[in-house]
């Protein structure tokens, strides 16, 4: 009797032991399930913020590149408008131009006039002139003449040259030279040295100094001058040559006439 109860508790204890046993297998494979299902979890979520931070990031660079869209928009309108502005000028210079062109030919023909009337006055000025340097001025003259011909010229560009002119007329008012030439002097051709100062006197002296002399307005000719004249001709050479220092000179001077 005592035997069997023995085995009774064994077969018990053993029973319980495989339940023990089975229940411990069944906690492991669920606890296994619970950390599968976890690390599905941590991997979905995980993989859910990547997702999340690269939506972020692609929002945050669009939302710079609709800032730049709309600041590059912004200077196109400020620029386009600068663009009006300028158009509008325009418009109104080629108005203008227009305006201009329309008058070219009234213009012309009231200068080309005007030209030929400059020309005859300064060649009657020159000839009336002392003559200095006769034939490169009256040259200058003719040749100003022959270019109103030109059609290659244009009238602005002829007129121009007639002002030149008389600017270099009105500048040898203002300046001492002294040059060479060839003068007929006491009957015979003589190399002479001219002395220019201004338009106030115009003297020579042959080269060898031994003979002087000054254009006479009254005469319209030559006269000699006496020796007292000779070395005050000399020292304005030599001024006008940048020779000597410039110096007070004492010139044979036309004196002035009443107007008639």
């Amino acid at each position: 009797m005592k035997k069997q109860r023995l085995k009774a508790v064994a077969l018990t204890t053993v029973l319980s032991a495989s339940a023990l046993v089975g229940s411990v297998a069944m906690a492991d494979q669920t606890l296994d399930e619970i950390l599968q299902v976890s690390q599905a979890k941590t991997t979905l979520a995980r993989d859910s913020q990547k997702r999340i931070d690269r939506l972020a990031q692609e929002t945050e660079d669009l939302l710079v590149q609709f800032k730049q869209v709309n600041k590059q928009i912004e200077d196109m309108r400020v620029y386009n408008s600068q663009l009006e502005k300028q158009i509008a000028a325009q418009l109104a210079v080629i108005k203008d131009l227009d305006e201009s062109i329309e008058n070219v030919t009234v213009i012309e023909r009231r200068i080309q006039p005007l030209v030929m009337r400059m020309l005859d006055a300064l060649e009657q000025f020159v000839k009336l002139d002392k003559p200095f340097k006769m034939d490169e001025r009256l040259a200058r003259i003719e040749m100003l003449r022959n270019n109103q011909d030109r059609a290659d010229i244009s009238v602005a560009e002829k007129f121009r040259q007639v002002l030149e002119a008389y600017k270099i007329e009105s500048d040898y008012g203002r300046f001492i030279e002294a040059y060479r030439d060839t003068l007929d002097v006491g009957g015979q051709e003589r190399e002479v040295n001219i002395l220019r100062i201004g338009r106030v006197s115009l003297m020579y002296q042959t080269t060898d100094t031994e003979s002087s002399g000054a254009w006479d307005p009254t005469q319209g000719a030559w006269v000699e001058l006496d020796d007292s004249y000779r070395s005050t001709i000399l020292k304005g050479l030599r001024i006008a040559r940048n020779e000597a220092s410039k110096d007070i000179m004492f010139v044979p001077v036309q004196a002035p006439e009443a107007a008639k």
